[in-house]
């Protein structure tokens, strides 16, 4: 197409072309042009900042995935409504962009330094304690951000979270609140339970009352959206025969290793602290005294014994035991190494006081020979250059991938098999590539799902990474009646046997509350239950604490819920306490915490509103 349109763009075609722009340059000038192509592939407007449509698209998916995840492996994506999706993703997207434009409207700023060092000291980022640039890639490769990408989330999450902390931080509770919700929080209740439960056998069911459930939920009653899709997996350990070590990176390595080696010294010292009941002249005063006194040949142990202020050494004599640089206060520390075995230093003054130091012994580094580390270093070096040949493979891979129209090229070039799935669908498997959560959101990306296109490497662990495309897309169909005649029948069984149950439940607590009290035998009897009793069905629980209290003449208060199970219980509440005396410190501290933080998060939410009230929201 790109060449047609070069052959002809001297033609008439072209004449079209820029008559047409012509035109539209006097209907509208250049600045509705500029502006109408700015917004292309845009989905909203907020202040007039874009939420792309790429951005929409992703934050769908993540609905779809934690709705999937809360919901369970038996819950089909397939019966969500995509709209509801589509509204509720943009709505988040929204909030999103506001509280971005208002931290910088409130010149809220996280500093590059600061981003830098909170992505070092990210654990996930560390192999053994330090930061390591390639896990960092491949980290983040994983969660499919490039480093300029995450660096800006990152920065922006920051942001959001210094304006959510300015205001959730500021909540505050009364001490009438904090009362009222503490004797809310440590009320009891006396109560007891019946459980009825309706006969199944008793449930009746017609082929009309059937087909009318499958009429009236045929939208429900679809086969489950599923893919199964072609892919090629790249293996780390195929390249550990591959490296190959260099004889000046394994001497580089080792010089590397043993450059931070230094000698250990093992001081003594006696220390004088400076502090509020002795200044700095005082302390500097009594320093020079004991070190008069070790000029004319008394014993430094003996001195520091009676007169150093540093608990952890007096009783040893001042003896601190070995240690190389980088242990001490920098002024100690200088002076400690500016000394030979056996001197003793002039004051020095350090962040604690004055201090007398003496070295008692030198141990000089010693370095392990390079034939001693070889081993190890041959195999870091190798696990090294696996690493870099598998990201460079990956990349290769990648490359060849998008240009390729399937998988077969690729997976020739690298010498790879093109395996394929089962079907699977949005809430994937239990086993195998299809129960890896970015797996299934690729596999039903617009990208791949839609328009066919190879993935990018997804990364499965440290030791793997996928490319995949759909190779089969079974769309939900409508289900016959013959094939959900039978769950049918079990849905409407266990929905009659409830109602069963409800009626019965309801006719009892009728005649409890006209005072026929023997009409319940078996009482479940629970005293001065919390709400956190354990043992007792937590809806029932909940609805015992929504139970009005029981009448001045003690009369019992009834009510009843329906269970999961299809059962009907009958509660009697008989007493509400509230335990005398005042609670603990610790009680009260939590519940202000809880309190506030409940205040904070109300005071944010009203702030988003605020927000959004006076914010210039377009659709497009």
């Amino acid at each position: 197409m790109l060449q047609n349109i070069r052959e002809h763009s001297q033609g008439w075609i072209a004449k079209v072309i820029i008559g047409v722009i012509i035109l539209l340059m006097a209907l509208t000038g250049f600045e509705a042009i500029i502006r109408a192509s700015s917004h292309q592939g845009a989905v909203a407007l907020v202040n007039g900042e874009e939420i792309r449509q790429t951005d929409l698209n992703q934050a769908v998916e993540m609905q779809r995935r934690s709705l999937a995840q809360r919901l369970g492996p038996n819950f089909d994506p397939a019966l969500l409504d995509e709209s509801r999706l589509r509204d509720a993703a943009l709505k988040a997207l929204t909030e999103r962009q506001l509280l971005l434009q208002d931290a910088k409207t409130n010149k809220f700023a996280f500093s590059e330094a600061a981003l830098d060092q909170l992505i070092l000291q990210t654990p996930e980022f560390q192999i053994d304690g330090k930061f390591d640039a390639q896990r960092f890639d491949q980290t983040i490769a994983q969660m499919g951000y490039s480093r300029l990408q995450f660096r800006e989330m990152l920065k922006q999450e920051m942001l959001m979270g210094q304006l959510r902390a300015g205001i959730a931080g500021t909540g505050f509770v009364t001490d009438a609140e904090l009362n009222a919700f503490a004797a809310l929080e440590r009320q009891t209740r006396d109560f007891a339970t019946h459980v009825v439960k309706a006969d199944a056998s008793k449930v009746t069911l017609t082929n009309d009352e059937l087909q009318s459930y499958y009429d009236d939920h045929r939208s429900e009653l679809m086969t489950p959206d599923q893919v199964v899709i072609d892919y090629i997996e790249l293996k780390k350990g195929a390249f550990a025969d591959k490296a190959q070590i260099k004889a000046e990176d394994l001497q580089a390595l080792y010089q590397s290793e043993t450059a931070n080696l230094s000698e250990q010294r093992n001081a003594a010292h006696i220390l004088i602290e400076v502090n509020d009941k002795v200044n700095d002249e005082q302390a500097k005063a009594k320093v020079d005294e004991i070190k008069a006194r070790l000029d004319k040949g008394e014993d430094f142990a003996a001195l520091a014994k009676k007169f150093s202020q540093d608990p952890g050494s007096a009783n040893k004599g001042g003896e601190l035991g070995y240690a190389g640089r980088g242990v001490y206060d920098p002024a100690f520390e200088d002076a400690l190494y500016g000394l030979d075995k056996g001197d003793v230093s002039a004051p020095v003054r350090s962040a604690f006081g004055w201090h007398l130091i003496k070295l008692l012994g030198v141990q000089e580094a010693k370095a392990p020979s390079l034939e001693s580390m070889k081993p190890r270093l041959e195999a870091e070096l190798k696990a090294r250059e696996a690493d870099r040949l598998f990201v460079e493979a990956i990349r290769t891979l990648e490359s060849s991938a998008f240009e390729a129209s399937d998988l077969s090229q690729p997976a020739q070039e690298q010498g790879l098999k093109v395996q394929t799935s089962k079907p699977f669908g949005r809430e994937g498997s239990d086993e195998g590539i299809t129960a890896n959560r970015q797996v299934i959101q690729t596999a039903f990306s617009p990208e791949v799902l839609e328009d066919g296109a190879n993935s990018n490497a997804i990364q499965l662990d440290d030791e793997t990474a996928v490319i995949l495309r759909v190779k089969e897309h079974r769309k939900p169909a409508q289900q016959s009646f013959d094939d959900v005649k039978d769950n049918i029948r079990n849905t409407l069984t266990k929905q009659k046997v409830a109602d069963m149950a409800r009626k019965q439940g309801e006719a009892l607590i009728a005649d409890l509350k006209a005072g026929k009290a023997d009409t319940i035998k078996g009482w479940k009897v629970v005293e001065a239950a919390t709400r956190n009793q354990e043992g007792v069905e937590p809806l029932v629980l909940q609805q015992v604490f929504r139970m009005n209290k029981p009448g001045d003449n003690s009369t019992p208060t009834y009510a009843g819920v329906n269970l999961a199970d299809g059962t009907y219980t009958v509660i009697r509440l008989t007493g509400v306490s509230v335990p005398q005396g005042t609670f603990t410190d610790e009680e009260k501290a939590m519940y202000r915490r809880f309190l506030s933080s409940r205040s904070g998060q109300e005071d944010f939410a009203a702030y988003r509103r605020a927000l959004e009230s006076n914010a210039e929201i377009k659709n497009l």
